[in-house]
């Protein structure tokens, strides 16, 4: 029997690695090394596969038969590199080209750690790449500002060239009309400078991309800030974002009315296992789903701690955004035809529930009602609302995952059956 120690194992994925690594480095056999270590070589051969624990006792053995500190052994300075090779390897797999060997990162990171390091170093450049190019993309044809500084620029030029053809085309002009002309030159060049001057200056605070673009993304900020009240904070600058943020208080305080916080977070302590169902939820509780839902995402009682919050209007416009760890929104606006939220949009009152996968790999938990308002009487149209509570996936989830996305715009997906626009990051 080998005389490993069982206490306080060392549970990282790659100390079998490493000491295989080390045995390997120093041409010694594995009968040797667990002849030093008193343990059996098959044993030790479990151990370098990554498939037996190790304790601190049997640690500090095979750390002196291999004359290596133990602690050097027992590094988790790869468990972050690890991590990002598995989000490269996310990035990769809708790419044409062989599969990525996911079972294979542990194994090729303890191996070849300065060629792991380069690839993680360049998906990470490639990440903040990509990001940048998205950010400068959305500035440029979308921001109201450079829009109206860029007309501002174009009329000033064309103003000069047609008062500068007159003169050219002109020899014979009148003194009174080749003053006026002159002074036209004079007033549009320097027009045309102090725009270009301030365009400078605005398009170098594009480095600052915490200024919010538009009264959506105040709001937005206010919501990720924990909504301070009043609405008023400083946070809102504009009139608008003010009133948003107040009609939204408002609607709140009205789910908050039908569905008290101390009865949400009672129903979900009492309901066990049966917790991590919001339809289950509803039934305990006698309300509609819909409601639970916004409920559930608002509160985050219990093991909704985590979880995220996006609802819409019938046109797909968002009417609030909360975003769960690792569930990455893209700009107002914009959302994935895939995601659950329009899936049930498109089939009102029917309850759906999804186990998606963004572009990064991370899983999530999704369900998402929709629901038909007549806020104008039966006389009136019918309008739809919809709402999408999302949370990190359990490890027990096992259902198929559904490859989602932010937008067409940014994402890379290359054969998602519902692109409808070329993606900026790569063809398609």
């Amino acid at each position: 029997m080998p005389r490993s120690s069982h206490r306080h194992p060392v549970a990282r994925p790659l100390i079998g690695t490493r000491i295989r690594e080390r045995r390997l480095s120093l041409g010694r056999r594995q009968t040797e090394v667990a002849r030093r270590a008193a343990i059996s070589a098959a044993y030790l051969n479990l151990i370098e596969h990554n498939r037996r624990p190790v304790g601190e006792e049997l640690l500090t053995r095979l750390a002196e038969a291999l004359e290596i500190d133990a602690t050097e052994l027992a590094s988790d300075r790869e468990e972050a590199l690890v991590g990002a090779l598995r989000e490269a390897a996310a990035r990769a797999a809708d790419q044409p080209g062989a599969p990525v060997e996911l079972d294979q990162i542990a194994e090729f990171a303890a191996r070849f750690p300065g060629w792991a390091s380069a690839l993680a170093g360049a998906t990470r450049r490639a990440d903040a790449m990509e990001r940048r190019l998205i950010a400068l993309s959305d500035r440029m044809t979308r921001d109201p500002y450079l829009l109206a500084t860029l007309h501002e620029v174009q009329s000033a030029v064309t103003a000069l060239r047609s008062t500068a053809s007159i003169l050219a085309e002109t020899p014979e002009i009148e003194p009174e009309w080749r003053d006026r002309f002159h002074a036209n030159l004079d007033s549009d060049s320097q027009r045309l400078s102090r725009t270009a001057q301030s365009l400078v200056a605005y398009l170098d605070s594009f480095e600052d991309e915490a200024v919010p673009m538009s009264p959506r993304e105040e709001v937005e900020a206010w919501i990720a800030a924990g909504q301070p009240e009043p609405a008023e904070a400083a946070e809102l600058v504009s009139d608008a974002a003010r009133v948003m943020a107040q009609d939204l208080l408002a609607t709140q305080a009205r789910d908050r009315a039908a569905l008290p916080d101390a009865a949400l977070a009672a129903a979900v302590d009492e309901a066990g296992e049966a917790a991590d169902d919001p339809a289950l939820i509803a039934a305990r509780l006698g309300r509609p789903l819909d409601l639970v839902l916004r409920r559930l995402g608002m509160l985050r009682p219990g093991p909704w701690t985590q979880a995220g919050l996006v609802v819409c209007d019938g046109s797909g416009a968002t009417l609030f955004r909360h975003a769960a760890p690792g569930f990455e929104l893209p700009r107002p606006g914009e959302g994935c035809a895939l995601w659950p939220l329009f899936e049930a949009l498109a089939q009102p009152q029917l309850p759906v529930a999804r186990l998606i996968e963004t572009t990064n790999g991370n899983r999530f938990a999704a369900w998402a009602v929709a629901e038909r308002l007549l806020p104008m009487g039966f006389d009136g149209p019918a309008l739809s609302r919809a709402q999408m509570l999302i949370r990190p996936a359990m490890s027990r989830d096992t259902r198929p995952p559904l490859a989602v996305g932010p937008a067409c715009r940014i994402c890379p997906r290359p054969t998602c059956p519902a692109r409808h626009e070329p993606s900026i990051l790569g063809p398609v």
